[in-house]
């Protein structure tokens, strides 16, 4: 029994978009994501690398559409697809997964204007990103809530201020916008000074191909290497009123439901990556002969896999039963009157998958040995990869304290 075949309740639809993204994850993503490991920055950007082929072949699929179309599916239904799809795009290559995650984020968001013409400006076929961090505001921009006596309000580095019937943007981003060297489109988490100085921060629909706006160059980093990231600067670059997805008044709300998006979203990918590490692990132990024998036939071996799949499976459960919860209970989905996600169950499931991948991971390297560490193998990359997941979209330290306010 294979780890997917514990979901045997799958209707015919879903099976067939797992195997689906399985394939795609198999095929495109894993040699794509291995590939651009052993490319600088600038060379996995760079018109002719395969990174575009990535995204182009993600668009033609189509499978993504369902979250740019979230009414065609009932709650539970999406939940159940959005844990699939994500993490079988964790198995492929998690880089590349965030990379295709954070490309729909400002259609997402587009969507819940219902406004045509702002739904039409951004497309899902067009590659965004989330644009949050800032030089001087890491993971405390996730916690800001509406005290506007907090540094990261009172200093912001991006402002974006009323003028008629448009924002006018000035600062800059930080190097850590995935995707931000090769969008074309930001959801942009921002302060806002509507005349009375800053009092509060808002998100923004941005073309980033638009006056005004450059961008810095893509960051070399550790791990996830072929998810591109860098800063976005903003001069004066003019956004209608129209787009303003999220006031001032509603980002506490907004924030909260970013984070549940987003700590679901990292949940999954990082249950995908945990079970590439043991797939990988487990096949290796079935080959390698030491003392006379595999060593899966050793018990120190048999014993460490067992723990292996065992937190992959804890994982898994807990990110499917937190991003159902919270998909039913979004307020932009039909909820109830008066429900609402919880961020704390969410973040739970971001911390357990990404501290899961991380000690995966490294028992699948010392499962294969000095084999592991050589460039030869991937799990290398995927422990590198799984170790970035523990401070990307917020430290996880920094997420538990904000979750064990709601406890």
């Amino acid at each position: 029994m294979t780890p997917q075949d514990i979901d045997f309740d799958l209707s015919e639809e879903e099976r067939s978009i797992r195997d689906l993204v399985h394939k795609f994850a198999e095929q495109v993503m894993r040699p794509a994501g291995q590939a651009l490991d052993r490319r600088s920055a600038e060379e996995v950007i760079a018109h002719d690398s395969i990174l575009w082929d990535v995204h182009k072949k993600w668009n033609d699929l189509g499978v993504h559409m369902f979250a740019a179309d979230p009414a065609a599916f009932t709650p539970a239904q999406l939940a159940r697809l959005t844990c699939i799809v994500t993490e079988e795009l964790g198995w492929g290559d998690a880089g590349l997964a965030i990379s295709l995650g954070a490309s729909e984020f400002p259609a997402m968001l587009a969507g819940t204007t219902q406004n045509p013409e702002v739904m039409a400006a951004f497309p899902v076929s067009k590659i965004g990103c989330w644009a949050i961090t800032e030089p001087d505001h890491g993971s405390d921009s996730l916690d800001m809530g509406a005290d506007t006596k907090r540094p990261a309000l009172q200093k912001p580095n991006c402002v974006a201020r009323r003028d008629g019937d448009f924002y006018v943007i000035s600062g800059q981003k930080a190097a850590w916008v995935s995707n931000g060297t090769i969008a074309d489109t930001a959801a942009l988490y921002c302060a806002v000074d509507n005349g009375d100085g800053v009092n509060g921060w808002g998100v923004l629909l941005v073309d980033l191909n638009a006056r005004g706006v450059t961008r810095g160059r893509p960051l070399e980093k550790l791990g996830q290497r072929a998810l591109p990231q860098g800063e976005v600067f903003f001069d004066d670059a003019r956004v209608p009123l129209t787009q303003l997805v999220i006031p001032p008044e509603m980002y506490p709300m907004g924030i909260e439901l970013t984070l549940c998006s987003a700590n679901g979203f990292m949940g999954a990918t990082f249950v995908g990556c945990a079970r590439a590490a043991y797939e990988m692990a487990l096949e290796y132990a079935k080959q390698r002969v030491q003392g006379g024998k595999t060593i899966i036939e050793h018990q120190a071996v048999k014993m460490k896999l067992f723990e292996m799949f065992r937190k992959v499976e804890a994982a898994r459960a807990l990110n499917r039963r937190v991003v159902l919860y919270n998909t039913i209970h979004n307020p932009f989905l039909g909820a109830p009157e008066g429900s609402f996600p919880a961020v704390q169950f969410a973040i739970a499931s971001k911390v357990t998958s990404t501290q899961t991948s991380f000690d995966v991971a490294s028992d699948a390297l010392q499962i294969f040995g000095g084999n592991g560490l050589s460039y030869e193998y991937p799990i290398e990359k995927i422990l590198r990869d799984a170790r970035a997941s523990m401070i990307e979209d917020g430290t996880n330290e920094v997420l538990a304290l904000h979750a064990a306010e709601r406890l």
